[in-house]
């Protein structure tokens, strides 16, 4: 059973930066899919970016716009993803999922494992 535990959120002000993280146990780090969602008080989770074979390829929201960027560590198999130029419209629960399988996932139910979550708040 592969387990996912995310890390980094908190409470910041608009404008700033945070990192989040995300350890995955599983052995399949390197050739799966890691993705981030989030979802917001009274809306549906909605996918943030994706992290395809390690980092042999990423996607984006359209919302992102640049702000946001993933990446990973293979030898640590842990996918981050930085928040920059926060806005309180990005305040919410930030998931991290993955998948062994590999490929460009952009939907919840392409992946089949996920994490508890970590709260970023982003203040006016």
């Amino acid at each position: 059973q592969v387990q996912l535990v995310e890390s980094g959120g908190g409470l910041v002000q608009a404008g700033g930066s945070l990192r989040l993280s995300c350890v995955n146990s599983g052995r399949t780090f390197s050739t799966g899919t890691q993705g981030w969602f989030r979802q917001a008080p009274g809306k549906e989770r909605e996918f943030v970016a994706a992290l395809v074979g390690g980092g042999t390829a990423t996607r984006y929201a359209d919302f992102v716009k640049g702000r946001f960027a993933i990446s990973g560590d293979n030898a640590k198999d842990t996918v981050y993803l930085q928040l920059n130029s926060l806005k309180p419209e990005d305040t919410a629960v930030y998931y991290c999922a993955s998948d062994p399988r590999g490929g460009t996932r952009l939907r919840e139910y392409e992946y089949m494992y996920w994490g508890q979550g970590t709260q970023v708040t982003v203040s006016p």
